[in-house]
């Protein structure tokens, strides 16, 4: 599988803190034998995600992983940035991840993380924590596979 991953972060983006998230989503890829095409670390803000995310999909990243922005911050607008430009939410993954995640912090209920069909790629805006975000990775790593598939199929016409 052909994989993107943005790193959401004002403060990683400007150097002042070094990027865990991104790293460790990619040593999760690489363990699962997927290619990781495309890597960067954008600022909290809409215009940076959409375009990163678009940029991927016209790349050949058929999953999108981003990692932060998804709290409930002012700056958090990761789910704002997806909805605006995605075909479909797909609301099972976040419900799981939240849902599982609540099993080890009640401040899982306060994540936004979400899943959507953003041109032909299945984009997953997972927690800016590492271990969250590899663990809800994790959580719905079992309908990856058919949801790039599906995402990835080409409209037919009458």
């Amino acid at each position: 599988m052909d994989v993107g991953i943005i790193t959401v972060s004002d403060r990683a983006a400007a150097g002042e803190y070094e990027d865990h998230g991104g790293p460790a989503l990619k040593k999760v890829a690489q363990n699962r034998e997927w290619t990781v095409l495309c890597e960067i670390i954008v600022p909290d803000e809409v215009e940076a995600i959409q375009a990163a995310i678009r940029s991927f999909s016209k790349q050949g990243c058929a999953l999108i992983l981003t990692t932060g922005g998804t709290g409930i911050a002012e700056r958090d607008v990761t789910p704002e940035a997806i909805r605006a430009i995605m075909r479909v939410e797909i609301p099972g993954f976040g419900e799981v991840m939240r849902a599982r995640s609540m099993t080890i912090t009640p401040n899982a209920i306060l994540s936004r993380g979400l899943a959507a069909v953003v041109e032909r790629s299945l984009v997953i805006a997972l927690p800016g924590k590492p271990q969250g975000a590899v663990d809800c990775l994790g959580f719905v790593e079992g309908a990856l596979a058919h949801g790039v598939k599906l995402a990835q199929r080409v409209p037919t016409s009458c």
